[in-house]
């Protein structure tokens, strides 16, 4: 299994952009210093879509993704509340909570979200099924150009002031953000890993990325046999 070990507390930022078709982001541990920051190509849009997929075995609460501006520390973020078996959806501050009667750990999940800012409807998509619309923030789109995205962990302040007990342990891979809603179908063709359109914003097949802390980068389809 080919693995890049990422030691240290920041690596070089890797400008050009990379394709991690087939690889995957490993957290190895829980901690307040190892996070993913992901370099977006666009920083003004007034709707979204973010698609990821993540394996983990926590039991508590953890993010899967926070994006901060200079004004909203909570963006837009993905959290996992797991005592109340909840997933937050934070735009602008604003929280929108759909509720999951069960998410089954050690197993790969599927998660789309969008948002657009004329209406503020929030949609939550987790293994194909679509939740109900909840109402997020409403009346204008993002536009800043300092915005900051982070994969396994949240801001609570642009940049940082992350939490030990919100930080992600586990595995993430095949993100992608567009600055428009996709619809039902090209979700479907995402969670079904067929043939989509990637992110224009963020891109996995070509991704410019800054890794932080003890962080793997492996063959998601990797197995390891005991000898």
């Amino acid at each position: 299994m080919k693995l890049l070990l990422i030691l240290g507390v920041l690596t070089t930022c890797l400008a050009t952009p990379q394709d991690l078709t087939g690889k995957m982001f490993t957290f190895p541990r829980s901690g307040a210093t190892s996070f993913v920051k992901l370099f977006a190509s666009r920083t003004q849009f007034s709707a979204l879509t973010l698609c990821q997929r993540f394996l983990t075995d926590l039991r508590r609460d953890y993010v899967y993704f926070s994006l901060a501006t200079t004004k909203f520390s909570n963006g837009f973020m993905l959290l996992w509340d797991a005592k109340s078996k909840e997933i937050e959806v934070c735009t602008k501050d604003v929280t929108s909570i759909f509720n999951v009667p069960h998410m089954e750990r050690n197993m790969w999940h599927s998660l789309c979200t969008t948002w657009e800012s004329g209406s503020g409807l929030v949609l939550v998509w987790l293994d194909g099924q679509q939740s109900a619309r909840k109402l997020g923030f409403s009346r204008a789109g993002y536009n800043d150009n300092a915005m900051i995205t982070v994969l396994g962990q949240e801001q609570d302040s642009h940049g940082g002031s992350f939490d030990f007990n919100q930080s992600f342990t586990g595995m993430m891979s095949d993100v992608h953000m567009w600055n428009y809603v996709l619809s039902p179908g090209q979700i479907r063709a995402y969670t079904d890993a067929r043939q989509f359109t990637p992110g224009n914003v963020i891109n996995w097949k070509a991704l410019e990325y800054q890794v932080f802390d003890r962080v793997l980068i492996e063959d998601k389809q990797a197995r390891c046999t005991l000898s």
